[in-house]
């Protein structure tokens, strides 16, 4: 039995071509058509193909990611969101990077994520040294956030001025207006990091620490932190 295609050469032609330049597409072609750079996503060298790539020394705002697998997740696209979908392991020792990032006409996000991110000296003088996140989905629309969910985690030094610190403070993403807000409270509730951050990036984070004494106090003081009803405050802007 003979099967005969009723599609003329050139029509089957172009439709392969179509179809082998969609499997073999560059992933940094993708990444630049649909700004990710614009948006914070930045690699220093990305090869493979946009269903398999690799991205090395990734980062974004600024936080390295290390080197990462990444691939575009068609389905989204049939609703007009690009997600990359990406998963590696950071420089500094942590849990594997696993999560997506997600870009659409109206807004930006993460799915998803789960890492445990050195930040360096991107909250200085705040002595925050790691963001754990858990199953964090953020997603902006237009100016405004819109979804906050996960756990996140941020380990702090031992210590400002003398004045010890508890290892970490912690709590849920949730939105808060139009921005996004971290509150994240030690276990004993004397120490607090309230992070802000909106849709451009620019963050605003306040640490705040209840001293047990005059003496914790004043060194406080010395390090910058202002008092008030609540608690000794020292408060940080910037931009990832």
């Amino acid at each position: 039995m003979r099967i005969r295609l009723r599609t003329r050469p050139g029509v089957l032609f172009c439709a392969m071509l179509v179809a082998a330049m969609l499997v073999f597409l560059p992933l940094r072609l993708v990444l630049g058509w649909f700004g990710m750079g614009d948006h914070g996503l930045t690699a220093r060298r990305v090869t493979g193909t946009v269903w398999a790539g690799t991205m090395r020394e990734a980062s974004v705002g600024g936080i390295a990611l290390g080197d990462l697998r990444a691939r575009l997740s068609p389905w989204p696209l049939l609703i007009g969101r690009a997600r990359v979908d990406i998963d590696g392991r950071p420089d500094a020792p942590g849990r594997a990077l696993r999560g997506a990032i997600s870009l659409s006409r109206h807004g930006t996000g993460v799915d998803d994520f789960t890492a445990s991110l050195a930040t360096g000296r991107l909250f200085a003088p705040l002595p925050v040294t790691s963001l754990d996140l858990d199953s964090v989905t953020v997603h902006f629309s237009g100016d405004a956030c819109e979804t906050a969910e996960g756990r996140v985690r941020a380990t702090l030094g031992d210590s400002v001025q003398g004045v010890a610190l508890p290892p970490s403070v912690a709590g849920n993403a949730r939105c808060d207006g139009t921005a996004l807000l971290l509150p994240l409270t030690s276990q004993a509730g004397t120490e607090s990091v309230t992070l802000r951050i909106d849709a451009g990036g620019t963050y605003q984070a306040n640490f705040l620490v209840r001293p047990r004494d005059p003496a914790a106090a004043a060194r406080l003081e010395a390090a910058g932190f202002q008092p008030g009803a609540a608690g000794h405050r020292l408060s940080v802007q910037g931009r990832f």
